[in-house]
């Protein structure tokens, strides 16, 4: 569901974009941390907020970071 918003973001169309690996964080909802492999070789980690039910929100992105590679470590950002 974020796939839209960190093209938008990072000014790029991901013929990939596979989670591979994340963490959660629980604030006034639930951050996700998240390694998206978007091709052969690179990632980004995303910064995803899930809002508490009662708001009737969809996920979206708070944050990325680019230029990962598969043996990054996932850690809060």
């Amino acid at each position: 569901q974020v796939k839209p918003q960190f093209e938008s973001q990072a000014n790029t169309n991901c013929a990939m974009f596979t989670a591979t690996k994340y963490r959660t964080q629980v604030v006034a909802g639930i951050m996700y941390f998240i390694k998206v492999q978007v091709s052969d070789s690179d990632y980004v980690h995303l910064k995803v907020l899930q809002s508490l039910p009662y708001m009737n929100q969809g996920p979206s992105l708070a944050g990325f970071q680019t230029g990962k590679t598969r043996d990054d470590p996932l850690e809060y950002f």
